[in-house]
């Protein structure tokens, strides 16, 4: 009975491994064909700056390259250290960032440069940034972004050029939440695939937990992901979300499917031996090194008694 529950649990884990290369492949074709689509708008504007908010940072160049800064503490120095890493590739983006949120950045860079209102947080507001009259509008039970980028995208020419800076950020903008709403939807039905795919084995396995933290609470059941968050505007206030478009607000898919396979292979180890392998490496090595320590420190102890009896003999 055990085999075969291993056997559930290899292929689960091989199926939510599958998955997250799945999504990073789809992810990195749908940022490489905006950053295609907008490589001129970008140069116009001499590139962006993403995301300025200490300590993280990103910015695009003209050559639609990334720039990326990091901060950590140094434990020799005890300093904080700042590292800026130049990021060539749309695939290196997608597997440092959430693309919803690089497509959110590239909406708020682009509003600041072109000197926009406040970001639309309501229907209202997000027809008239968009350009859609009261009467185009949807009703309030739809998806107020969804609906006005499609609406935006469907009256718009195919290939776009503008010759101003404004212009061409105003454009870029649109297109920014357009996209991001894209890939909210594209990881959203990731994860329904996913929940549908793997209902049959959970249903063996029981629930599984992913992931317990003081702010957060997510598990795999045979409904699909639960989730229970505590939002950063809402001091000790549970959030449940239900389904998956709400759990991309909070959470990347390829996180979710790593973090996923982490508690599989942690709770089951027989599912991935080569990480039990090296986990019984690290101890061996560990062993050995607190044995030389060890023997090391009864070398020096043997030293100084050996100097302490020389000490205390008497001289001639």
């Amino acid at each position: 009975m055990e085999t075969g529950h291993n056997d559930l649990l290899g292929e689960l884990a091989a199926d939510a491994a599958l998955e997250r290369s799945d999504f990073i492949v789809q992810a990195t074709e749908q940022l490489r064909r905006f950053l295609d689509h907008h490589k001129d708008r970008i140069a116009v504007l001499g590139g962006l700056t993403l995301i300025d908010d200490e300590p993280d940072y990103l910015s695009i160049a003209p050559d639609l390259s990334f720039r990326s800064r990091s901060r950590y503490l140094d434990d020799i120095t005890g300093e904080w250290v700042s590292e800026t890493e130049v990021i060539e590739s749309a695939s290196e983006l997608i597997e440092l960032y959430n693309p919803a949120d690089v497509y959110a950045a590239f909406a708020e860079a682009a509003r600041e440069a072109a000197g926009m209102p406040a970001e639309p947080t309501a229907e209202g507001d997000l027809l008239e940034v968009s350009g859609i009259s009261p009467d185009e509008g949807v009703s309030l039970s739809e998806d107020p972004y969804a609906a006005a980028a499609d609406s935006w995208a469907a009256g718009q020419p195919i290939s776009l050029s503008e010759d101003d800076d404004e212009s061409a950020a105003r454009r870029l903008y649109d297109l920014s939440l357009e996209y991001q709403e894209r890939s909210q939807r594209s990881e959203a039905r990731l994860l329904d695939e996913f929940e549908g795919a793997s209902a049959g084995l959970v249903s063996v396995i029981g629930d599984m937990i992913i992931v317990d933290d003081d702010d957060e609470r997510l598990s795999l059941t045979t409904n699909g992901f639960r989730a229970e968050v505590i939002p950063e505007d809402a001091e000790d206030e549970w959030r449940t979300l239900s389904g998956s478009d709400q759990l991309v607000e909070f959470y990347d898919p390829t996180d979710v499917f790593g973090d996923l396979a982490d508690a599989l292979a942690e709770a089951f180890p027989a599912v991935a031996p080569e990480l039990q392998d090296a986990s019984a490496n690290g101890t061996e090595e560990a062993a050995e090194g607190g044995a030389e320590a060890a023997e090391a420190d009864a070398d020096g102890e043997a030293a100084t008694d050996a100097g302490d009896d020389a000490e205390d003999r008497p001289t001639a």
